[in-house]
Order: structure tokens, then C-alpha cells, then sequence
């Protein structure tokens, strides 16, 4: 029998991190559940979710503005399990901050986790890698697609996550090491749920009637297209980026 895959997923103790980590156990793919320590949400019950799916996983503790954190973390997957096939950067933070109130603290503190932090995680994952791999990273309709006002630093940060991984997809090609992102709609998360940087519940059920699909997405609908990119079934894909947006962004505005 092959050799099970091996994943390594930030921002897994909740959202679309932690329905990836419930996938990949469904499927035998064994798992280093990343979560932030300050983190209200609990790894273990993305643990649990992922036994009782019949998969195999652990928790690492990883702080994504930490090289050196991020390196132990990619290194628990080949101290665990031996190997490492699939990197995901899902870890991210969301803030709200008008052009005047964004200090420059504000924003390096927000491109630091979410897009350096994508950076540190693809590159320590690229580093383990002894053989063909994927990697995925988690951008936003917002900064890939639209503009979000209040929220400059934030799109500025999803939007490089696209420069990023198509060059990365072009570098490490000969290594046959793949690098995709995929771009969410809006997403029933608990970031999406905070009603003081994001929609909250009251504006994600309003935002959901103007979408094609007729309501908001789901974690696992965002999960199963990162399952499918990291997959051989998108082996010849790379350096894209996938929507997953139940059409909100190809709907034409009256």
C-alpha cells in the first residue's frame, strides 16, 4: 500500500482550516493541525472532528510572524510522520482601520501574518520537500477581486498572495512542487461572523441574498477545492488562483 500524504494547515483550529483537516482525515491524509496560542478556538476539537473522521493528526502550536516558529512547525510533519506532500496557509487576521487610523504599525503588523506569514509557511514547507508537492494559499475576493473599504491593509495582503504563489509555481516547478491559491467569497467563518471587523451575522444573511447561489458559503465548500488542489486529480495546475463565491463576483450589478 502508498505511503499516506502528509499536511501541514495553519489556522486550523477553525473555519476552513479546520473542515480541511476533517477532509483530509476522511481521505487518509495525515495532518499537523496549526494553531495560534491566543487562538479562542480549540484545536482539540478540530482533533477530535478529525478521529472521529478515521484520520490521523497533531497539534503544533505555530505563530506565523515566526520564522523560527514556522520552521518547527513544517519540521513536525517529517518528526511525526515522516514526509511532507501538502502545504496550506490558511492563517490569517482581519482588522478593520480607516486610511487615517492606518499607522504604519497597523499595517506591518497586518501584511506580517497575512502575507508574510503565507510566505514563511511556503517556504519552510518547499524546504522539506523531498519530491513532487502542492501547496495552497488562502487569499480573499477582497484585495484578489474587489477593493473593501476600511480595510486597505487587509486586501493589500490578500492581493499579494497572488503575486506570490505564481511566481512561486514558476520557481519551484522543476521540483515538481505545485503552488495554487484560492480566493473566498464570503464565507460563513467565525472572521466573517465578528461584527466589528467583518459583516457580522445580521450583514453575511443580507450580503447572501445578492449572491447567484442564493446564500453565503460553507467552510467545507472553500475546504474541498484546497482538498482538490493539493490533490493529483489538479496535478498539470499551478501558479492559479481559484474563486470559490457561489458566482458573487461574475454577477452583474443592476
Amino acid at each position: 500500500m502508498p505511503e499516506q500524504s502528509v499536511a501541514i494547515v495553519t489556522g486550523a483550529a477553525s473555519g476552513i482550516g479546520r473542515s480541511l483537516a476533517v477532509l483530509y482525515g476522511q481521505t487518509g491524509v495525515r495532518t499537523v493541525i496549526g494553531t495560534f496560542p491566543r487562538d479562542p478556538h480549540d484545536p482539540e476539537e478540530t482533533l477530535r472532528m478529525v478521529k472521529e473522521a478515521g484520520g490521523r493528526a497533531v497539534i503544533h502550536e505555530v505563530d506565523v510572524r515566526s520564522t523560527q516558529s514556522v520552521d518547527a512547525f513544517a519540521q513536525r510533519a517529517i518528526d511525526e510522520f515522516g514526509r511532507l506532500d501538502y502545504v496550506v496557509a490558511n492563517a490569517g487576521v482581519l482588522r478593520n482601520a480607516k486610511l487615517s487610523e492606518l499607522s504604519d504599525e497597523r499595517w506591518n503588523d497586518m501584511l506580517d501574518v497575512d502575507l508574510t506569514g503565507v510566505l514563511r509557511t511556503l517556504r519552510a514547507g518547499a524546504a522539506r520537500m523531498t519530491a513532487a508537492g502542492s501547496m495552497v494559499a488562502v487569499s480573499s475576493i477582497a484585495g484578489a477581486v474587489y477593493g473593501w473599504d476600511d480595510h486597505a491593509h487587509y486586501a493589500a495582503a490578500k492581493a499579494g498572495i497572488l503575486g506570490l504563489v505564481r511566481s512561486l509555481a514558476v520557481e519551484l516547478g522543476p521540483r515538481h512542487i505545485r503552488t495554487n491559491a484560492v480566493i473566498p467569497g464570503l464565507i460563513r467563518t467565525p472572521q466573517s461572523l465578528d461584527p466589528v471587523n467583518s459583516l457580522g451575522p445580521d450583514g453575511l444573511e443580507r450580503a447572501g441574498r445578492d449572491i447567484p447561489w442564493g446564500r453565503v458559503g460553507e467552510p467545507e465548500e472553500v475546504a474541498s477545492v484546497i482538498a482538490f488542489l493539493t490533490s493529483s486529480d489538479s496535478r498539470y495546475v499551478t501558479g492559479q488562483s481559484l474563486i470559490v463565491d457561489g458566482g458573487l463576483t461574475v454577477k452583474m450589478r443592476a
